[in-house]
């Protein structure tokens, strides 16, 4: 399996196909990473890649894997991550 891709080499990649220096693109990939940060909270899109969700989960009973006594898990929000069809498809080929 191949090692996924660092920071600086998507920022290098990006650099050469733009056509703009590496400052630039590490800028551009901090600037949608905290843009999606502060918009998590209405659903954040990258078109073609998958959009982020905030979603409430229900209180439920757990097992506490060490002693295996039930423990009951707090209700919560998350912010969980749906993979869009075309990335899907492009990364597992289609059915």
């Amino acid at each position: 399996m191949a090692k996924p891709m660092t920071k600086s080499q998507i920022t290098d990649h990006l650099a050469k196909k733009a056509s703009i220096t590496k400052k630039m693109a590490a800028h551009i990939l901090d600037e949608i990473a905290a843009l999606a940060h502060r918009e998590a909270k209405n659903t954040f899109t990258l078109p073609g890649i998958g959009k982020l969700v905030l979603v409430n989960r229900k209180a439920r009973m757990g097992r506490n894997p060490a002693t295996g006594a039930e423990i009951k898990i707090p209700a919560k929000r998350v912010v969980k991550f749906r993979v869009a069809k075309a990335c899907k498809d492009a990364a597992l080929g289609k059915k």
